[in-house]
């Protein structure tokens, strides 16, 4: 299985910076896509960044200019930066990442996301 654990949540003031980390760890899967997403209180989750292997970043609208999504592979650490933040970017915000691994000797694979405990990021004076 593979576990997920977010850091660098906590309160800032607006206009300020987080760094939000993730560390993946655990086997059996190979890891092709991570992302963080968000949840306000009486909110649905959204996607906030991606990263694919090998492919383009994506972000939501509302945080392109703004946040800035990394990875580091050789520490298996997935990271988001969050400058100019706004009482809007409050949330819980969660570590996801998709993969696959063969399950049978014909090579059928299997899919799966995993996700983080999340981290909480308020943005107040």
């Amino acid at each position: 299985q593979v576990q997920l654990v977010e850091s660098g949540g906590g309160l800032v003031q607006p206009g300020g910076s987080l760094r939000l980390s993730c560390i993946v760890s655990g086997s059996g899967f190979s890891i092709d896509y991570m992302g963080w997403s968000r949840q306000a209180p009486g909110k649905q989750r959204e996607l906030v960044a991606g990263i694919p292997t090998g492919g383009t970043t994506n972000y939501a609208d509302s945080v392109k200019g703004r946040f800035t999504i990394s990875r580091d592979n050789a520490k298996n650490t997935v990271y988001l930066q969050m400058n100019s933040l706004k009482s809007e970017d409050t949330a819980v915000y969660y570590c996801t990442a998709r993969g696959s691994k063969i399950v049978n000797v014909e090579g059928a694979r299997v899919r799966r996301e995993f996700w983080g405990q999340g981290t909480q990021v308020t943005v107040s004076s």
